[in-house]
């Protein structure tokens, strides 16, 4: 499997931190590293034209009714655009740019894997890089889903205990395919408080290449 350097991603299920981790790292490389080290953070699904659709699936209030396969494949045509596409990832990569992603690969062949099925997911990302680091907050389904509730007002259509359940047996399952075609994943635990997991997260960033030339 390729490996593309100085990208990170983070997963996990909703409500496990993710955004908050990937800012904080996000803080911590502008402030310490400044100019030296360009930081260079971004989401799927997008803010392009493709990631904009999905984004209305994904919403409950105005909701675009389409099947599940489909939305596995415009979640591939999201993602090569943001790789492939201007001012992608691999653009910013060869500028000597650090860049972090909430959610990759990983959050398709999980998500989309339980609306229909491993097949297509997998034949639709085969052919994406993986990241240099993948980091995967393991946060229990209960507690993350709780923190869903206390802080949101509005929820999309995964939001929901149950199928977070399911996410979480299936981001184990995909972690040891994805590791076995070459990809570095590292479970850090989520329950632990915001400092301490930043801290976690820290320990494993700072030994990247990069980060010691």
């Amino acid at each position: 499997m390729e490996i593309i350097p100085n990208f990170i991603v983070f997963e996990g299920c909703d409500g496990s931190g993710t955004t908050t981790q990937l800012d904080i790292l996000a803080d911590r490389v502008r402030t310490n590293y400044k100019d030296k080290l360009p930081f260079y953070r971004t989401f799927e699904p997008t803010e392009l034209p493709v990631g904009k659709i999905i984004r209305n699936v994904l919403s409950k209030e105005n909701p675009l009714q389409i099947k599940p396969e489909t939305l596995t494949m415009l979640f591939a045509a999201d993602r090569n655009e943001h790789l492939y596409g201007n001012g992608g990832i691999l653009e910013r990569i060869k500028k000597g740019e650090i860049v972090a992603s909430d959610r990759y690969v990983l959050s398709s062949l999980v998500y989309q894997g339980i609306e229909c099925g491993d097949e297509l997911p997998a034949l639709l990302n085969s052919r994406f890089p993986a990241p240099e680091i993948t980091l995967f907050i393991d946060v229990k389904p209960s507690i993350a889903f709780a923190r869903i509730i206390k802080t949101r007002t509005s929820f999309e259509i995964f939001e929901k205990q149950e199928f977070q359940e399911k996410v979480y047996e299936n981001y184990l399952s995909q972690i040891d395919k994805y590791r076995s075609f070459g990809a570095r994943v590292e479970i850090i635990d989520g329950s632990k408080n915001i400092d301490e997991v930043a801290q976690d997260i820290w320990s494993i960033i700072k030994l990247m290449p990069i980060f010691n030339v």
